[in-house]
C-alpha cells in the first residue's frame, strides 16, 4: 500500500499599490483597499494560513497588516508574521539610480520619459526605461557598487523558498512579497527558458499565485489571481 504524503500549498502575494519608485514605498489608499478586499475575499472563504511571512519593504509589511487587521477584527486566527528580507524586491531604484547614466541607450529612454512627463505617456515611457535597464542588470552588462546583482538576488529568493519547501508538509503557507520574486518563483517551477522579468512585468498589484510544493520539488498551481478585485478600478499593475 502506497502513502500520500500531504502536499503544502505556497501563496504569494504581491503587495498592494504603493507610492512611485520616487517616494517612500507605503501603501496609496487604493492599495489598502486592494489588501482589505483580499482579506474579505478569503474571510469569506474561510482560508487560513498555518504560516504568514512578509520581505521587510513598507509596501510588503503595509499589505500584511491590513490583512492581518481584518482577520483580528473578525475574531480569525493570524499567525504571528515572520519577517524575511530574502522576499524583498530587487533594487530597482539602484539600477535606474546607476546604470541610466552608464548607457547611451538607457540615458536616451531616461530623456524620453522626462519629456513626457506629466502626459499621457509617462507611464509607457517610464516603463520602457525600467525594463531596458532591468535587462541590463540581469545580463550583467552593467554594474554598480551597492546594487545587488542579479545572481545575488536570484540566490536570495532561491533560498527562500527552499526554506519554506523544507518545513513540515501539509502546511499552507501565504509570504507577501513583490513582482519580482514571484516572477522568479514562477520561473523556477515552470524551469522557464525566458527571463523571469517577462513574467513580473505581468503580475498585479494585490495578485495571488499560487504553487504546490514539497521537500523536492514546487509546482505551480494559478498564477496572477484577482478574483477579490472584481472592481476594474481596483486592478492596477503599478
Amino acid at each position: 500500500m502506497y502513502t500520500v504524503k500531504p502536499v503544502s500549498r505556497l501563496t504569494l502575494i504581491r503587495h498592494g499599490q504603493a507610492r512611485s519608485l520616487e517616494r517612500e514605498n507605503v501603501l496609496t489608499p487604493l492599495g489598502e483597499s486592494q489588501a482589505a478586499r483580499l482579506a474579505a475575499f478569503w474571510l469569506q472563504r474561510r482560508i487560513q494560513f498555518d504560516e504568514v511571512w512578509s520581505g521587510t519593504l513598507a509596501r510588503q509589511i503595509g499589505t500584511e497588516q491590513v490583512v492581518s487587521d481584518a482577520f483580528q477584527t473578525a475574531g480569525q486566527a493570524w499567525p504571528e508574521v515572520r519577517r524575511d528580507r530574502r522576499w524583498n524586491e530587487y533594487d530597482a531604484v539602484g539600477v535606474l539610480g546607476h546604470y541610466v547614466s552608464a548607457d547611451p541607450s538607457l540615458a536616451a529612454l531616461s530623456a524620453a520619459y522626462e519629456a513626457a512627463r506629466g502626459g499621457s505617456e509617462e507611464n509607457r515611457a517610464f516603463q520602457r526605461m525600467l525594463q531596458a535597464a532591468m535587462s541590463r542588470w540581469q545580463e550583467g552588462s552593467l554594474q554598480a557598487e551597492g546594487v545587488e546583482p542579479w545572481p545575488a538576488f536570484r540566490d536570495r529568493v532561491s533560498a527562500a523558498i527552499t526554506s519554506i519547501m523544507l518545513g513540515p508538509s501539509g502546511r499552507e503557507v501565504a509570504v507577501f512579497t513583490s513582482g519580482g520574486p514571484i516572477g522568479f518563483a514562477v520561473h523556477l517551477a515552470m524551469k522557464a527558458s525566458q527571463s523571469f522579468l517577462e513574467v513580473n512585468w505581468r503580475i498585479r498589484n494585490c495578485s495571488v499565485t499560487e504553487f504546490l510544493f514539497d521537500k523536492r520539488r514546487i509546482t505551480l498551481d494559478s498564477f496572477n489571481g484577482i478574483p477579490h478585485l472584481d472592481d476594474v478600478a481596483l486592478q492596477t499593475y503599478r
